[in-house]
């Protein structure tokens, strides 16, 4: 049995559990591409980078008002506005439920109609 003091394992773990760093310049260059992207998720998946990861260098970069990034669960797009976005959305939401009403409304009159010609069928 080998005697390994305690200090030195510490340390091994520390060095494994510390997790990668990464230069500056990688930095820039993953947040050129997710400025280019606009997707964090497809960049990280890329080049193995954990969503969050980019998102804390974006938070932390000088530029970070000039990254876009689609609206989702974590978009960092402070100072912008996006009401213009949502309203637009919001009207397309809208139609879509309209369109949606009118087709079961059609449904519903068809298979009364094929009730009404077959009375032998069951339609549920």
């Amino acid at each position: 049995m080998t005697n390994i003091s305690y200090t030195k394992y510490s340390n091994y773990w520390r060095k494994v559990m510390k997790g990668r760093s990464y230069s500056e310049e990688f930095k820039e260059q993953i947040l050129q591409e997710v400025k280019e992207v606009e997707n964090v998720s497809l960049v990280g998946r890329k080049h193995g980078i954990s969503t969050s990861t980019i998102f804390n260098w974006i938070s932390k970069s000088k530029n970070k008002d000039k990254i876009g990034v689609k609206p989702g669960r974590k978009a960092l797009v402070e100072g912008k506005n996006n009401e213009n976005e949502i309203n637009e959305i919001t009207q397309e939401n809208d139609k879509l439920k309209k369109i949606l009403g009118e087709k079961d409304l059609e449904i519903a009159i068809l298979k009364d109609l094929l009730k009404k010609a077959n009375p032998q069928l069951k339609i549920k």
